[in-house]
């Protein structure tokens, strides 16, 4: 009970808006203290330097400065305009538009908030103009946040992997088909909407001339050179996940340069915000650490095991059961903290009940990155709602993401049904 009461007393910290670091340090002091008294305190500092000094990690901070390069740029705009160049004349050009641009983000970014975000000051702004349907456009840059954590790179996958013993570069490889068949499935469900009500569609307005397709397929391939550096030397064998997101900043930084938009200015602003999110991610991940050990001392996973041993429920339900935790407590409190809870309790599960190590994990960072797009405290609802115009109501936003959170739902029964989407990539490197 005492564990418990802990747990809750933490989510509290979390709801009060305490930093998450802070919460978990003074959790885990307070708890070493009530469980093996002020010796226990001894194991902070072995932890924590044991934490920084990863070289797993390294990932972590590279994968972030990458997606800021890109981002503060300017090349996404470039990228805008390229896609709409190819899509062409075809029904619910802008509505596809984004999906194809979510897709293309979740390679190029791991953040579902810094995709919301950008997609509201941009296609939300443009297609209002254009006449679209503001509710089936929030919609689809909710759903399209949701594919930047599973579309590699993404340091979301690298931290799942540092905490449960998972081959990063398997995790990577995992995420790239659930991603597109989600993608996939935005992409009909505009069609069919588009179908029963045409008066959704946008405006046919041009607000810039069409380049032939040739040349906006040209002025996409710098972009090949990002995904290629990460994704493709791994599957490759050429490179380490660490060494890939080295080289994938690197290509960020070649982008940016062949574009003409490389500046010391954008480069330092990039560095900054790189640091800022970096640090705080590895403080999490070292009181993180912490916890895990307080965890086996107290007897708490082994009770949670022999819990569910007890309860003689079926392999699905038990994955059902351990899917609607993250799915509920990701609409109030922080990915990456939630991350740092759950994922030590359930390392230990995987192989009691028989789960396979790369759909489980694909299947936890789909449901955190639907907690994310959850009414009423879903965090990229918030991005959305401060980055569109003002006739986008917060009420607006609610009401477009359930059809999405039904999409990405069916996406996880679709990878849970056929593992092949998850493990058959990864089997090939």
């Amino acid at each position: 009970m005492a564990i418990y009461a802990g747990f809750l007393t933490l989510a509290g910290l979390f709801l009060l808006g305490v930093p998450v670091f802070a919460a978990f340090f003074g959790f885990n002091i307070i708890a070493a203290v009530l469980l093996m008294g002020p010796q226990m305190l001894s194991i902070f500092s072995a932890s924590i330097l044991d934490t920084v000094t990863t070289a797993e990690l390294v990932t972590v901070p590279l994968f972030i400065l990458m997606g800021e390069l890109l981002f503060r740029s300017g090349c996404i705009a470039i990228l805008f305009d390229a896609v709409d160049d190819i899509i062409g004349r075809i029904r619910g050009r802008q509505y596809v538009i984004v999906v194809v641009i979510s897709v293309l983000l979740g390679a190029l970014s791991g953040s579902a908030v810094a995709v919301a975000a950008m997609l509201g000051r941009t296609v939300m702004v443009e297609g209002i103009k254009r006449g679209g349907d503001r509710k089936l456009l929030a919609g689809l840059i909710l759903g399209g946040s949701c594919l930047a954590p599973i579309i590699p790179p993404s340091f979301l996958v690298v931290l799942i992997g540092m905490l449960s013993g998972t081959s990063i570069s398997a995790l990577l490889a995992a995420g790239v088909l659930p991603g597109l068949v989600a993608g996939a499935l935005f992409f009909l469900y505009v069609q069919v909407t588009l179908h029963l009500d045409p008066t959704r569609d946008l405006e046919r307005t041009e607000t810039r001339s069409r380049r032939p397709i040739w040349m906006a397929v040209i002025s996409l391939m710098p972009f090949s050179i990002v995904i290629f550096s990460v994704l493709g030397l791994i599957l490759l064998g050429i490179a380490t996940p660490s060494e890939s997101a080295a080289s994938g900043v690197v290509g960020a930084l070649v982008i940016a340069a062949v574009y003409r938009k490389l500046t010391v200015k954008m480069v330092v602003e990039a560095l900054k915000g790189a640091m800022l999110m970096s640090s705080m991610i590895l403080l999490i991940m070292a009181a993180s650490k912490i916890l895990t050990q307080l965890m086996a001392f107290s007897g708490f996973t082994h009770e949670l095991v022999a819990f569910l041993t007890a309860l003689d429920l079926s392999t699905l339900a038990v994955l059902i059961l351990l899917m609607l935790i993250p799915f509920v407590l990701c609409m109030f409190l922080d990915q990456i903290a939630l991350m740092l809870i759950l994922i030590p309790i359930y390392q230990p599960l995987l192989a009691i009940f028989g789960f396979d190590p790369l759909v489980f994990w694909t299947l936890f960072l789909l449901n955190l990155t639907l907690g994310a797009i959850t009414p009423p405290f879903g965090y990229a609802l918030f991005a959305l709602s401060a980055s569109s115009p003002r006739e986008v109501s917060l009420k607006d936003i609610y009401t477009a993401a359930w059809p999405f959170i039904g999409l990405i739902v069916l996406t996880m029964v679709l990878t849970y049904s056929f593992p092949a989407l998850v493990t058959w990539l990864p089997s090939h490197f």
